[in-house]
This record gives structure tokens, C-alpha cells and sequence, in this order.
């Protein structure tokens, strides 16, 4: 359970956190805190943020007005908020999509994930021209404790109609290097995406100081 902001001392709430620190220190609930600015009678504005940023994990860039509004606290003048700040950021940040060239490009699409307690596993999906198409959590957990199913990953990539995709998951205790249970899952996905015709082109780890990528140390 999180706090209410009125749990948060005054210099650590995210409006005055933003000013001193700029937006980049902020979480994801954080920033959405401060696009919500207040809660409803019942609803304290970080709880409310809290549940939108899983709503957001889960739906990525195609998240939509009745996604929003089916939260309680949650109503259109909210919801259109949020949806207006997401697509203005598209348009004026990465109007043309964010090219993938390297696995360092994917980080700044998945490094705020790194301060999350429990492990996330994302699915980057992309085009012929290696042109980012959506960032989505596929499953929260460790990995070698609930098995990620190959169509649970690909089941989006397929109906983005992605060529490729790109896989990544946080370490929340902190290292990057790959478990055995990390190596056979990617060599399991990496199987079904060449049946699928859909290439796993990476598999990123991180944590908030580095990345290990299977594609560059050749795994």
C-alpha cells in the first residue's frame, strides 16, 4: 500500500519534487499525480494515480478514454487530460517514431521501470524500419518463478503487426546478469518468434546503473 500525499512530507510530493528536481526524478505515479493534481472525495490523488499507471503498463501507447474512466475517481475531464498529454508528447518529442539502432536506444523507453519492487517484463514491438511501435508490461513477477508463455508475448506484437520485438525485464534487487531461467526463456521466445516470422532482436536486463544485452554478448 502506498502513502496519500498527505503521508509524503511537503518537499517530497511530486509538484514540489518536479520544481527542485525536474521531471525526470519523478516516478511514473509521480508524474501522473502531477497531471491529476487532485483526487476525489475518497480517492487520494496518489492512489488514483497508482491505479492509472498499471492501466498505462497494461494498454502502452493504445490506452483509450473508456480505459481510463472505468477506474473509480476516474472521470473524462481526467481521462482527456491524460490522453491530450500523451499525445501531445508524441507528436512534439518523437513525431516520426524513435528508430532502434543499438540496445541502448531501447533504454530511455524502459529505464523508468528500474525503481520497480517487483520485476517487470516488457515487449517492445517494431517495424520493418526499425521504428519503435508500442512498449507494453507483459507480466510482473520473476521470471523463473511464473513462466512467461510465447504467446503471451507475441499476442500484441502479432496484432501490431511488428516484424521484430524486443524483450527486457528490471532486476529490482540490482545486477544484470542473465539467470538460466532468464537464458532458456529467451531461447524459448526466440524459437516461437521464428516460427511466428515475427525475429526477437534483443533481450535487455537492467537495473538503474546498466543493462546486459543478450544480443551483444552473443547469447
Amino acid at each position: 500500500m502506498g502513502r496519500t500525499i498527505g503521508q509524503i512530507p511537503k518537499a517530497d510530493r511530486p509538484r514540489e519534487k518536479l520544481l527542485a528536481r525536474g521531471a525526470a526524478a519523478l516516478s511514473d505515479q509521480e508524474l501522473l499525480a502531477v497531471l491529476l493534481g487532485k483526487g476525489t472525495a475518497g480517492v487520494d490523488v496518489m492512489t488514483l494515480a497508482r491505479r492509472l499507471a498499471r492501466v498505462m503498463d497494461d494498454r502502452g501507447l493504445e490506452v483509450r478514454v473508456e480505459d481510463l474512466t472505468g477506474l473509480p475517481g476516474v472521470g473524462e475531464a481526467k481521462a482527456t487530460l491524460i490522453l491530450a498529454a500523451i499525445e501531445f508528447a508524441r507528436r512534439r518529442i518523437k513525431p516520426a517514431g524513435i528508430k532502434i539502432g543499438t540496445p541502448a536506444d531501447v533504454l530511455p523507453l524502459i529505464r523508468h521501470y528500474a525503481d520497480r519492487r517487483q520485476e517487470h517484463l516488457l515487449a517492445v514491438t517494431i517495424n520493418g524500419a526499425n521504428e519503435v511501435l508500442n512498449v507494453r508490461v507483459i507480466s510482473i513477477g520473476l521470471i523463473d518463478r511464473s513462466p512467461v508463455h510465447p504467446r503471451e508475448v507475441f499476442a500484441d506484437a502479432v496484432a501490431d503487426r511488428a516484424s521484430g520485438l524486443i524483450l527486457a525485464h528490471n532486476h529490482p534487487e540490482g545486477g544484470v546478469t542473465p539467470s538460466a531461467a532468464d537464458i532458456d526463456a529467451t531461447r524459448q521466445i526466440r524459437a516461437a518468434g521464428a516460427v511466428l516470422g515475427i525475429e526477437l532482436l534483443d533481450h535487455i536486463i537492467f537495473d538503474r546503473s546498466g543493462y546486459f544485452s543478450f544480443l551483444e554478448a552473443g547469447v
